[in-house]
């Protein structure tokens, strides 16, 4: 029963730990304060998920298998694969895209990207061999009966604000889908003075993500248009590039191969009427010549190329 109170309380303790961080990040970007995150209170679940599920996974490995490397491994692939879920069910479930990683490099799908995936692995080496240890000699310095009075208000409070939250988000969701705009930005717009509208709730959630991406079906539908012309052009461009090519060769390649057939059969015309005994000085000179230019020839590529075709 400890154990998983414990592990409550590391939920939480990371939860605020992540709702500082995003704060501090938006803080920097927008130089104003964003209260961050889909719940009203200073928590950032997806956070106190992943170091909780980090602490139960690598928490109950040996001290041999719970390496630094290992850490850095499991934490990148917990946190990625948690990342990831949560863009996606959000997005499906309230049409809206909370986060996107499309410019950054060596991203999935806009959801995660390899930037944020190294501070997760790195994250998580802090949590297991630096951080944990001192949360977990604190909660040993508290009494079991504290810890069950704590747990249960922090999630009474956790599930209050939850369901609120829950209310806010289903407007969102509404709104999007009622919206008769084309673009992202009008659908932002409109949301916005909607919940600015409403309650000081409606209001923090306004403006805890502005640069959300809403995507109704009506967006969905021209983006996948666009995919589809922008597909049909590329093919259609390297089509013609092929052909293009193609019509350069076929003109060019036969009057090349003719006149090297030419310059073989005198060759061989040379080779026939030509006598070292017999032939004059000037004949000899001619013909270390011709043979000089031709060995010069031969060693070009285009002419090692011809003579490749005509073998074949």
């Amino acid at each position: 029963m400890e154990y998983v109170i414990n592990l409550i309380l590391i939920f939480f303790s990371y939860s605020l730990l992540g709702w500082c961080i995003e704060v501090t990040l938006k803080y920097i970007q927008f130089h104003r304060f964003i209260n961050r995150g889909f719940l009203t209170g200073p928590i950032c679940p997806v956070y106190g998920s992943g170091a909780a599920l980090i602490t139960l996974i690598v928490g109950s490995l040996s001290r041999l298998e719970s390496g630094y490397g290992t850490t850095f491994v499991m934490s990148f692939i917990i946190c990625g694969t948690l990342e990831y879920l949560t863009s996606f069910f959000m997005e499906k479930r309230f049409h809206a895209r909370w986060w996107d990683y499309s410019q950054k490099p060596m991203n999935l799908h806009g959801r995660v990207w390899i930037g944020n995936l190294v501070l997760f692995g790195l994250g998580g080496v802090a949590i297991i061999h630096i951080i944990n240890p001192v949360l977990y000699r604190a909660f040993a310095s508290i009494s079991i009966t504290t810890k069950e009075i704590v747990t249960g208000i922090f999630l009474a409070v956790f599930v209050a604000d939850y369901i609120l939250s829950h209310f806010v988000l289903k407007m969102v969701k509404v709104g999007v889908e009622n919206s008769e705009a084309d673009d992202t930005e009008a659908i932002r717009k409109e949301i916005y003075l909607l919940l600015s509208d409403k309650s000081v709730f409606h209001k923090r959630f306004a403006d805890a993500y502005p640069d959300v991406i809403y995507r109704t079906e009506r967006i969905n539908a021209r983006i996948a248009e666009v995919k589809a012309e922008t597909e049909r052009l590329r093919r259609v461009a390297e089509q013609r590039v092929e052909e293009r090519r193609e019509l350069v060769t076929n003109r060019l390649e036969p009057t090349t191969l003719i006149k090297s057939e030419i310059i073989d059969r005198q060759d061989t015309l040379i080779r026939m009427l030509y006598d070292e005994q017999s032939a004059s000085e000037e004949m000899k000179t001619l013909k270390a010549d011709i043979d000089r230019d031709k060995k010069r020839l031969e060693e070009r590529p285009l002419s090692k190329f011809i003579a490749s075709r005509i073998g074949e």
